[in-house]
């Protein structure tokens, strides 16, 4: 039997076969006809495709099922049926390749995103790949493959679905434009979660071709100690003369720059929109004379992400500061309002900690009659949709933890897990389906240990036991419990040995409950930041703490200095060029806003939905019109929030949960604008994906921003005829049309709009395009008046049309 496995690290390269949808559409595929459901009923040119590409040379190759999930077939179809029937095709041909090749389940995203940033829950995804896999399974593949995935969250789910389907091995691809993902995740992100998550390889593949891939694989290559496999286009698509869709980039061409990446340490090609079998028999050849690199070796330490963060923890990185504020011990306040189920001082804590720019947050609802399994999850889905600073799950709830755990979307800290019976037997193995790192607790028993040696003996009988769980050693943290020195002399020696121990014979990051030590002590910050330095020099990596506590960020930037980790002393200086004693400013940059949103400009700025409604109020109770509101302070909000979405300052949740903002405040303002006669005649604008294409994510948010900055949009949804597009168009009064298309298939559609208004004398309605596959060249080409790379400059383009006379 095949071993992916095995021959993943059998120090040679593994070539994947090429794109499958142009090739589809070379040997008959109608425009516009799903690639999925025209193969079941041509069973023999899949099979002829896959075996051109297997006699090319590649060794492994892919289904036709990147769209068989139930979210993108046609209602009624038998979704496990179909999956094994695609992977019985390519068994077939593997099989008749004459040599060993694998096969590889293809499975893509589903269109769809996950609460809090979308409308689908973890586990109905999960539930709809797990039936998508069955299929594969059962049709004999060898590997799944977790192709051009867009959101850190939804790839996650896929990979929970695999390891609750089977055990082969799995491959998690991301696809990338301008070094981030759609949702702003970023190559190493990616890399340190899938990672995390146990998968056997990472990817990038479409989006752009080899030369526009290198920044991204390199940063891949730099953090990933599995191998990396890269699949980029031939090239992006353009219009012929005749109007048809083609890849410019040649085989020879394609094999030279792809050759690039085998010479940086990459050790599995194959290519993707626009490739052939002859750019793979090319890629192969090119690179027969590179030797295979092995496999960059794990480090020592551990990354906590979240969808657009990355923080390491280890001896070669700076020791982090847990902001510890959200916890409802001895605040009589939180304990109110969790109790209530209202989260404003929860917040204000985390708003609080980011301006001060801890680099993650403790999260903890833990009080009396409080459901944490609701609350948690709950809070959680609240901070992530608006900030992106990661988070530590803290909860001793097994079921909370693993409700938070759903919602969170990368690989978050769980605080913590200790040696109670049972306890590491079951959010061992929860924390790594989750991919999530943990912090170790040596405790067992009632008794605390004191001295070192009872603290390490605990710690290295808990450490076997995770080792028989198969729990990897990159996803424990240890707390080395700080003890008051008050009534333990001993406790803060015994805490510098084991940090010691644990950092330079275990090679695993530490952590330390910060304020314990001076417990029933005067001049607590003192002790605290003092034992803080020392345990810094024995190799602490991080401490829970007030973030805002300026001795324990100046202890731990002098620290940093004097270890060696902040080079030439930079951020030091850049902070504390003007610092004097007791001066208890924070130095460097910081949000545009500190505190709570205090208008309801910033309300939008900073995506609060909760309170937008109330600034507003204030607004209008202070003497301003509604009209005043609207244009003096939700326009410009939005707008600015459009900028910092250009500058990659936000990214696509930060966008959402603005606009959702802007939403709710204009929602309160339309009656009192619609009494007073102002709210204006709006320009319209008809928005739809075109025929053939399913995917709407991308159109759903240009709607969203373009409802915001005044117009009216009327969303005729996905997979629309021309022809009721323009018949939309002229019901309505438009005079802008929008296009949207994903796939390189249906973005010939585009023109069939275009040609359309020409034919019926509509000339003076404008059409915009956009979309992943396409381009300026290509709305050139067709004769579209716009093209727009994302939702700011779809409105941008769109009132730069209205404007015009």
């Amino acid at each position: 039997m095949l071993d992916f496995r095995r021959a993943l690290h059998e120090g040679r390269f593994l070539f994947f076969d090429g794109g499958m949808g142009t090739m589809l559409q070379a040997r008959g595929l109608p425009a516009g006809v799903s690639p999925e459901m025209w193969c079941l009923s041509n069973p023999d040119v899949l099979k002829g495709i896959h075996l051109d590409y297997a006699r090319a040379g590649a060794d492994v190759l892919t289904t036709n099922t990147f769209g068989g999930t139930r979210y993108k077939m046609p209602a009624g179809t038998d979704i496990v049926g179909f999956n094994r029937a695609m992977a019985h095709a390519a068994r077939r041909a593997a099989q008749e390749a004459g040599r060993p090749v694998f096969v590889a389940g293809s499975v893509g995203p589903t269109g769809h995103f996950l609460r809090p940033l979308g409308d689908v829950d973890f586990h109905e995804l999960v539930d709809a790949f797990k039936e998508q896999m069955r299929g594969l399974v059962e049709g004999g593949v060898d590997l799944i493959l977790l192709e051009t995935h867009f959101d850190i969250a939804e790839l996650r789910a896929a990979v929970v679905a695999a390891r609750e389907v089977c055990d082969l091995p799995v491959g998690a691809s991301m696809t990338f434009e301008n070094g981030v993902s759609l949702t702003g995740s970023a190559p190493d992100v990616f890399v340190e979660t899938a990672v995390n998550m146990g998968v056997d390889l990472v990817a990038t593949n479409c989006s752009a071709g080899p030369e526009q891939m290198v920044a991204v694989v390199e940063h891949m290559l730099a953090v990933s100690s599995v191998p990396v496999l890269v699949m980029p286009n031939a090239g992006l698509p353009e219009l012929d003369a005749a109007g048809n869709t083609v890849f410019r980039l040649n085989p020879a061409s394609f094999a030279e720059q792809t050759r690039r990446f085998a010479e940086m340490g990459v050790r599995c090609m194959g290519g993707c929109c626009g490739t052939t079998p002859d750019h793979i028999a090319a890629l192969k050849q090119a690179v027969a004379d590179v030797p295979c690199q092995p496999v960059r070796a794990p480090q020592a330490g551990m990354a906590v992400t979240s969808r657009a963060a990355l923080v390491h923890f280890g001896e070669r990185h700076p020791v982090r500061i847990i902001g510890e504020r959200i916890n409802p011990t001895g605040k009589k306040q939180l304990i109110a309002e969790l109790q209530n189920g209202q989260f404003t001082t929860c917040m204000m804590f985390v708003q609080e900690q980011v301006d001060c720019h801890a680099p993650l947050l403790d999260v903890n609802v833990g009080a009396p009659m409080v459901d944490e399994t609701v609350l948690l999850p709950e809070l959680v889905g609240r901070i992530v949709s608006q900030y992106p600073v990661p988070l530590v799950l803290d909860t001793s709830n097994m079921d909370a933890l693993e409700n938070a755990l759903a919602m969170y979307p990368a690989s978050p800290l769980v605080n913590s897990i200790s040696g109670e019976p049972g306890r590491l037997e079951r959010l061992g193995p929860l924390c790594r389906k989750f991919g999530a790192p943990f912090i170790l607790l040596p405790l067992k028993g009632r008794k605390l240990p004191v001295a070192a040696p009872e603290r390490i003996a605990i710690i290295e009988e808990l450490l076997a036991q995770a080792d028989a769980l198969g729990i990897p050693r990159r996803l424990i943290m240890v707390d080395v419990l700080a003890l008051a020195v008050s009534s333990k002399a001993e406790a803060a020696k015994a805490c510098l040995e084991t940090i010691r121990h644990c950092t330079r014979e275990l090679g695993l990051p530490t952590t330390i409950g910060l304020s314990n030590i001076s417990f029933g002590l005067p001049a607590r910050g003192l002790l605290n930041s003092t034992f803080l330095a020392m345990a810094a020099a024995e190799g602490l990596s991080s401490c829970i703490a007030h973030p805002g506590n300026a001795r324990i960020r100046e202890t731990l930037a002098a620290a940093e200095v004097l270890l060696g980790r902040d080079a030439n002393a930079a951020q030091f200086i850049a902070d504390y060029a003007e610092w004097k004693p007791g001066n208890a400013t924070v130095a460097g940059g910081g949000a545009v806003f500190t505190g709570a949103a205090a208008t309801a400009y910033e309300a939008v700025v900073k995506g609060d939905k909760d309170n937008v409604v109330e600034l507003v109020r204030k607004e209008l109770e202070g003497g301003k019109t509604a009209f005043e509101v609207v244009n003096g302070m939700l326009i410009p909000a939005i707008t600015e929030v459009g900028g910092k979405y250009e500058r990659k300052e936000y990214f696509l949740p930060q966008l959402l949960r603005s606009a959702e903002t802007m939403q709710h405040g204009f929602a309160f303002l339309r009656p009192m604008l619609e009494e007073s006669g102002e709210s204006g005649v709006k320009p319209t604008i008809v928005m739809a994906t075109v025929e053939g294409d399913i995917h709407d994510i991308g159109k759903n948010i240009v709607c969203l921003m373009l409802g915001n900055h005044g117009f009216n949009v009327v969303d005729l949804g996905k997979d629309v005829k021309a022809q009721a597009i323009v018949d939309a168009a002229e019901k309505h009064g438009a005079g802008i049309i929008g296009l949207s298309a994903l796939m390189t298939t249906t973005m010939v559609r585009m023109q069939d709009t275009v040609d359309l208004l020409r034919e019926r004398g509509l000339d003076h309605i404008k059409v915009m395009v956009g979309g992943a596959v396409v381009t300026q060249a290509f709305a050139d080409a067709i004769g579209a008046h716009g093209y727009s790379v994302d939702a700011v400059s779809a409105v941008r383009i769109a009132q730069s049309f209205a404007a015009a006379p």
